[in-house]
């Protein structure tokens, strides 16, 4: 009996999952450490009856006529699917698997991370350590000087798995109130001792707002002029979720006018994000090139999560985390 065959969209995938998914299928890997080129994946697609792509694959209408009939199942080693036109994969019942929980604890410390190094100023200082700037401050009492936790209040837009580690990692910070909004209240807000307030009373109370959600119609440059004029002018606004959720022209403008004191990016439009763009002219814009997830077992786990949910999808067995 032939075995499954399986398109698996770049080559720099963690060999356990590699070595999972060739004892139960004939594997077809774009040789690249990049993304395949819409052509290649269009060619490449035809006749498979699986599909393990990243979140750099647009997995449209005309890539599911490309695959044909033959295509059955498709394992996104991601959380986010905005990448994929749902709608349409539901409609040929197709089998979806994402990578849920796997990446929760690594990108919640990015997260804080991330918050921290926009808030304490870290880049800028680096920066300053490099090019002479040191040396010329001669200890000036107030040079680098960033702002603290101790006594904030944080805002959490969007409490899933994500937006809860980020509330249990700053805990420990002195923090005096944890805010969140989302589409409704969550058990796990009250546990954490986090309250529910409207998107406009988290714009107007935080200190810092840390973006965790998802990205859909509801979502998509929420976080545009209107919202951003509700936000104290010594807020920070860090985003690890989807670029797609900040109207990034606006962000641009608070920037530039002190609207808001600063933001920390994980997440931009577009990404990569061109290296002569315009906010990577901002000192009070702090950027990184969406780097969540990116801890060693974190990616191994979500690759052989992926791996694990293409088998069983193949198999008609349970998958260990199915989208729909």
């Amino acid at each position: 009996m032939s075995k499954p065959k399986v398109l698996i969209t770049r080559s720099d995938i963690p060999q356990k999952a590699l070595d999972l998914l060739n004892k139960e299928c004939e594997v077809d890997i774009w040789p690249g450490t990049f993304p395949i080129p819409r052509n290649e994946l269009l060619k490449r697609i035809s006749g498979k009856d699986a599909l393990f792509c990243l979140l750099t694959e647009k997995i449209d209408e005309e890539v599911l006529d490309a695959a044909g009939l033959s295509l059955k199942v498709i394992g996104t080693m991601s959380v986010g699917h905005d990448h994929l036109s749902l709608e349409e994969i539901k409609e040929r019942r197709i089998k979806v698997g994402y990578t849920p929980g796997v990446l929760t604890d690594a990108t919640a410390e990015l997260t804080v991370a991330l918050l921290l190094a926009t808030s304490r100023r870290l880049i800028e200082a680096h920066t300053e350590l490099l090019n002479g700037g040191w040396a010329k401050c001669a200890w000036s009492p107030l040079w680098m000087t960033g702002w603290g936790l101790a006594g904030s209040t944080v805002g959490i837009f969007g409490l899933g798995r994500i937006g809860q580690g980020v509330v249990r990692r700053l805990q420990g910070f002195g923090v005096k109130k944890f805010v969140y909004n989302g589409r409704s209240r969550r058990k796990e807000g009250e546990e954490l001792g986090a309250e529910y307030v409207s998107f406009s009373e988290l714009l107007q109370e935080s200190d810092f707002i840390v973006v965790t959600c998802a990205l859909n119609d509801e979502t998509r440059e929420i976080f545009n002029d209107e919202a951003f004029s509700k936000m104290k002018k010594s807020a920070i606004i860090v985003n690890t979720s989807r670029g797609g959720v900040i109207k990034q022209e606006s962000l641009i403008k608070a920037l530039r006018t002190n609207q808001i004191r600063a933001a920390g990016l994980d997440v931009m439009t577009p990404e990569p994000l061109p290296p002569d763009h315009e906010l990577t002219t901002l000192p009070n814009c702090t950027l990184i090139p969406h780097i969540g997830s990116a801890e060693t077992t974190a990616r191994e786990g979500m690759a052989l999560l992926t791996a694990s949910n293409i088998i069983a999808g193949l198999g008609d067995c349970p998958m260990p985390a199915r989208l729909c």
